[in-house]
């Protein structure tokens, strides 16, 4: 059922809240929703286009389209503390979704029904060494050429395309950011793989690990390897991109650093973040998006590498994290996806004024959000009842 609201009162009021929170005098905690292509292409109710994943990687034209479709159809029937209605011009941008960066390194592509595609780990005992002496990839190439296609094509296509009467702007690609090294080396390895390459025991010698994997010099080594073409890619992305080279601000995202410990992060992960973000957030505040729980290392990650900005996923103990980080950092979540996929409006609300109500607020630096990436199904009426909940439990007292 499409929102049945007055859009420009709404504009307004979102306008306010947000020049109110930037001012360093917010009036309201501000609402947002993370909501990827995934929640229309799987969505029977969104996807009135019925196209697949398949068809949406395959053909530009699809995720040109769908693109369109996805943006219209969230403006018209997900109400949070953004622009709703049909906008100035459209936005759409190439989509590989969480695919992009293992497709570049050589995975392959598989096609789920009722799922995102997925890239199944390739580096084995056999072939991982051969894979480092290959080195990075070239920046342009496989995926990533693909994608500067696919970019070519919609700036080409959106020069004579109107979208409910407005124009319709390219806005980017992925491979200017990243996903993450530690999440790259586990998705390329498997993650029980790594681990294992990781591990030593000082107690029990290598030697007498028999079947088990046990290889810290191949973790330092794809390690090195993805922080190295990381940065590679992205220069070569700003330059193409007519961007500046250097930034003094950065944001990131590494979500499989919630499978270490303290310690194992700071000796085995922490050194390749660090040098990304002294290459491009020098300066800071910096920001990084971690689903999942990696709370334990936030403060490491704030101290270290200058973050002032945490996106966070699920589980997390709201309350505890801010008396953790203080009053000064911004904090993003909320309630579990599954929560707002399964739950009644009722429980909605009584969960959103918990987290609002746990210590959160203080300081004024909470964004609400799912926790995190809003799932397909999700009832429209449940993202109301998070959004009243928040305008109601989230006021701050003047």
């Amino acid at each position: 059922m499409a929102l049945n609201i007055d859009f420009d009162a709404h504009n307004a009021e979102v306008r306010e809240v947000w020049e109110a929170y930037r001012s360093g005098k917010p009036i309201r905690v501000p609402m947002i929703l993370g909501i990827s292509s995934r929640f229309t292409v799987l969505s029977v109710e969104a996807n009135q286009l019925g196209y697949t994943y398949e068809q949406y990687f395959t053909d530009p034209d699809v995720m040109f389209e769908m693109q369109l479709q996805h943006q219209h159809w969230i403006r018209h029937n997900l109400v949070q503390d953004v622009e709703l209605g049909v906008p100035d011009a459209w936005a759409i941008h190439v989509d590989l979704q969480n695919s992009y960066e293992q497709l570049w390194y050589g995975s392959d592509l598989r096609f789920i029904d009722g799922d995102v595609p997925d890239t199944p780990p390739f580096l084995t005992d056999e072939n991982k060494w051969e894979f480092i002496e290959q080195g990075p990839p070239d920046p342009f190439g496989g995926w990533m050429g693909r994608a500067w296609e696919y970019y070519g094509h919609f700036q080409e296509k959106a020069k004579h395309c109107e979208f409910h009467s407005r124009p319709v702007q390219v806005a980017g690609l992925p491979g200017a950011g990243a996903d993450g090294v530690f999440t790259m080396a586990c998705a390329l390895r498997g993650p029980t793989e790594l681990c294992l390459d990781m591990y030593v025991d000082p107690e029990f010698p290598t030697e007498l690990c028999l079947d088990m994997y046990v290889d810290p010099e191949f973790h330092h080594a794809l390690m090195e390897l993805i922080t190295e073409a990381t940065i590679q890619r992205i220069y070569a992305f700003r330059e193409r991109l007519g961007q500046p080279r250097e930034s003094t601000v950065w944001g990131y995202a590494d979500d499989s650093i919630q499978l270490l410990s303290g310690d194992s992060y700071r000796e085995l992960v922490l050194p390749y973040h660090r040098r990304l973000y002294d290459e491009f957030g020098p300066d800071g505040p910096n920001s990084i998006h971690l689903c999942g729980d990696a709370t334990h290392l936030f403060k490491t990650i704030r101290d270290e590498l200058r973050v002032m900005t945490f996106d966070t996923g699920f589980p997390v103990d709201h309350g505890w994290l801010r008396r953790e980080l203080g009053p000064d950092v911004t904090i993003q979540g909320g309630p579990h996806v599954e929560v707002l996929r399964c739950g009644t409006p009722a429980s909605i609300r009584q969960e959103t004024k918990r987290i609002l109500e746990s210590g959160i607020t203080e300081g004024g630096r909470f964004i609400l959000r799912e926790g995190n990436n809003l799932a397909p199904g999700t009832p429209p009426e449940n993202v109301r009842a998070m959004y009243e909940a928040c305008k109601e439990f989230g006021r701050y007292s003047d």
